[in-house]
């Protein structure tokens, strides 16, 4: 994934874009099967009419469920990005109602990661962006490949801080 072309200014470009590691989605995808396991269970119960009632019910209550917990989770995943370029960082999220923040690299102080046991099973972690801003630092949770993310952009508030040579213009999805 990429970020929108038109969101970037002239001689931007992108470092390093991510998004979430797909393991976030696992306990959507749980709470989905247990809603249908739930749901097909309770389908056995009740006959006549008020058992027609308690069907519809409960399928109404399943499909309320699948959409609070597991499609709306999966919507904030998929419409959710992070991105460094030369100059900021850019977390950008949101399919109908949109939300970004924005960070110029001369604020950003240092780029942490913290990886625990399930993260390193998974191949990701939290990257720990800390700024000069009031709330101190951004944590960006389940990065893919966090220790390379951690680097490139360290790397790039090197070369924006004038200790290194211009960086080479590419991109990495991250993904």
């Amino acid at each position: 994934m990429a970020i929108n072309p038109k969101l970037l200014n002239d001689g931007e470009h992108v470092v390093v874009s991510s998004r979430t590691h797909p393991k976030a989605l696992l306990l959507p995808l749980l709470v989905t099967v247990v809603l249908l396991a739930v749901g097909a269970f309770l389908q056995q119960v009740g006959s006549g009419s008020a058992g027609a009632v308690l069907h519809i019910v409960v399928w109404v209550l399943v499909g309320v469920g699948i959409l609070w917990w597991a499609v709306r989770p999966f919507v904030a995943w998929a419409t959710t990005t992070y991105t460094f370029t030369n100059r900021r960082f850019m977390k950008r999220s949101g399919f109908i109602a949109k939300e970004g923040r924005t960070i110029p690299l001369n604020r950003i102080s240092g780029v942490d990661f913290e990886i625990g046991i399930i993260d390193r099973v998974f191949g990701c972690g939290t990257l720990v962006v800390t700024d000069a801003s009031e709330h101190g630092h951004v944590l960006l949770h389940d990065i893919p490949r966090v220790e390379e993310v951690q680097k490139m952009v360290a790397a790039e508030l090197d070369r924006h801080a004038g200790h290194g040579s211009p960086a080479p213009d590419r991109a990495d999805d991250g993904a």
